[in-house]
């Protein structure tokens, strides 16, 4: 999962990836459940579910919807947007119904059971803030219900028994004939009605798992297909207002994917990813948890409309280059908590900082393997992450905080899995090239627990650090043992010694809100004013433009700015792109000023990675190695 947080949250840019045993139980039953989902009968914004799962044995059971799904890290609760769930036995009539937590519903006299029924909520229009910190699903993990658009994350509307995970799954999803759909699920037959006005298209899914795993976006779509060394790219656009089309995103995407499958190589993959992108109004009733979450082949997508092409690009090239590094990572490697996954009472890997960290390593290096950023902008990534963790908990074992990371102190350092995690995995990367003389990085530790597992054999979570151990050098597991495991910080100076780096002070991009990642303004909680606090002065755009210290903002660009509108404001403040127009008023020592400027790219003085020019021949071979594969 990768996040676009708020201004006032830890950062804009953010990404997430996670346990039960298999039962006898589990494997006795073999008839498919058939599911249906009808968009064609909408009512009160809640669209009707039916569950048949065949014949059961047993006199009670019990039906759920998950409360954790793969990839979140956090309690979704999906069990809170179902509503007047029912079940019926085969003469028609209602059986009884206990519901027992907020997700799960235990029905008597199973043995009659035929079919249940039920209403569900979408999540969109009741987000708070957007599932981060609050207390409905991060929004690529969510549902929309609206005329034109349908997010089916399956994980929303269907749900499982307990006994009955591994069984397979048949779905049927009803819509208006004239609705573009997308899914990677098996699609076994379409149907169309009578009057013409509707299509069934009826789908097939070998386990639950694959249910949750494999979304699906309905409605008025836009759709671009493209081939990425032997992979079937579908990218499915929503965009409301016909701002941004798949042809324009798909063309970065594909460039983009071209070079993460080079570097990449001959990696396992799959034969098709499919990358689902909604674009948010920006309303009330709009999505607000701006990032993606991945599923083994796909991932899901959600930004603003308004957000200007080129940074939506970007942003893309950020989110989705993550996501689509998951097929090494787990879909290839991963620990039976993964593989054996509880939606209901989940157990999660001691090894985040390699599902994640290691995946967001991988979307920053191949940028530069690839020549689709320079050195120095690469440089600059890993400062920026350097700098972001160290305001986080840096005395914190990894391991520890992966396997509690639902719960505190540890669910607040979990974003610190795509800083200091993607820094283990670069730290690992450089000693494996160190020992090896530059034939070996992190890349091929990769491939070889890929060869050794792949997608259906999950290793053993204690044993994975020995494994690596044995496979690389004693370095790494020393390395593992102390920063990863244990909670001694990484003192990163001396891994970039041995590629000829070192810190150093430098005129650096930056946006107009931060300076090198230090917000450049404050909050008066006694007026709810927001003001430019001392930082200003170091940022080129605002200084050459006049701003000064403890200048009071009142209006951007028209609208007013105090403690309740600034976090909506500034999220359009860091979307302006160079050569937009814009008009800030301030008040400075009771004087109205009003500046009106033209957007450049702002600078500031900060640290950056520098290359050494005392740097030797052996030090600069392994940079090479490290940069250029």
């Amino acid at each position: 999962m990768k996040k676009l947080l708020t201004i006032f949250s830890i950062s804009f840019l953010l990404v997430a990836c996670g346990t039960s045993t298999k039962t006898s139980a589990d494997l006795a039953v073999s008839t498919p459940i058939v599911t249906t989902i009808n968009l064609t009968k909408v009512s009160n914004d809640q669209v009707p579910v039916v569950i048949n799962p065949g014949r059961f044995t047993a006199e009670t059971v019990t039906y759920r919807l998950p409360k954790v799904v793969q990839g979140t890290y956090s309690v979704s609760d999906f069990g809170k947007y179902v509503e007047d769930l029912k079940a019926f036995d085969y003469e028609g009539n209602e059986l009884s119904v206990s519901k027992i937590d907020t997700n799960s519903w235990t029905i008597s006299n199973a043995t009659a059971l035929d079919y249940i029924t039920y209403m569900v909520n979408d999540t969109f229009d009741v987000e708070e803030t957007g599932g981060i910190g609050g207390d409905t699903p991060f929004s690529p993990a969510g549902t929309n219900i609206e005329p034109d658009n349908y997010v089916l994350n399956l994980h929303g509307f269907i749900g499982y028994f307990d006994s009955l995970k591994n069984n397979q799954y048949t779905l049927d999803v009803t819509a208006p004939a004239d609705f573009i759909r997308t899914s990677a699920l098996q699609n076994v037959a379409e149907k169309m009605s009578e009057d013409g006005k509707t299509v069934t298209t009826s789908y097939f899914a070998p386990r639950y798992f694959d249910i949750t795993d494999n979304p699906m976006m309905y409605g008025n779509l836009d759709v671009e297909e493209f081939e990425v060394g032997g992979i079937k790219i579908v990218l499915s656009i929503y965009s409301p207002n016909q701002v941004h089309t798949a042809k324009a995103i798909g063309e970065t995407m594909k460039t983009m994917m071209e070079a993460q499958k080079a570097y990449l190589g001959d990696i396992n993959s799959t034969p098709r990813y499919d990358i689902y992108l909604y674009l948010s109004r920006g309303d009330a009733k709009s999505p607000k948890g701006f990032g993606a979450l991945e599923h083994h082949t796909s991932t899901v997508v959600v930004m603003p409309e308004a957000i200007p092409f080129e940074a939506l690009a970007e942003s893309m090239i950020d989110v989705v280059s993550h996501e689509f590094f998951h097929i090494v990572t787990p879909l290839s490697v991963h620990s039976e908590d993964v593989h054996y996954f509880d939606y209901n009472n989940p157990t999660f890997s001691k090894h985040l900082w390699m599902y994640e960290g290691v995946t967001e390593y991988f979307a920053t290096l191949f940028q530069v393997d690839q020549n689709l950023i320079s050195e120095d902008e690469f440089y600059a990534k890993i400062t920026e992450k350097i700098q972001t963790a160290s305001g986080m908990n840096d005395a914190m074992s990894f391991t520890i905080m992966s396997e509690n990371v639902l719960d505190e102190p540890y669910a607040s350092q979990y974003y610190n899995v795509y800083q200091k995690g993607a820094l283990i995995g670069m730290c690992i990367d450089i000693l494996m090239r160190e020992e090896s003389n530059g034939n070996r990085g992190i890349l091929s530790l990769m491939k070889q627990l890929s060869q050794k597992y792949g997608e259906n054999k999950p290793f053993e979570d204690d044993k994975l650090i020995d494994e690596i151990t044995e496979m690389t050098y004693p370095s790494i597991g020393e390395f593992l043992q102390t920063h990863v495991v244990g909670d001694v910080p990484i003192n990163y100076n001396k891994f970039f010694e041995k590629v000829g780096l070192e810190m150093g002070e430098s005129r650096v991009e930056t946006n107009l809100l931060q300076n090198s990642g230090a917000l450049i303004f404050g909050a008066n909680q006694a007026d709810g004013s927001i003001y430019f606090n001392g930082l200003v002065s170091q940022n080129s755009f605002w200084h050459d433009n006049g701003v000064k210290p403890n200048d009071v903002i009142k209006a951007v660009n028209g609208e007013e700015v105090n403690i309740m509108s600034a976090n909506s404001i500034f999220q359009k403040v860091f979307m302006w792109e160079p050569g937009q127009e814009i008009e800030v008023k301030v008040n400075r020592d009771g004087e109205e000023v009003v500046i009106k400027a033209t957007v450049e790219t702002s600078y500031t003085l900060g640290k950056t990675l520098v290359e050494n020019p005392k740097a030797n021949e052996t030090q600069k071979s392994i940079r090479k190695a490290w940069l250029k594969g």
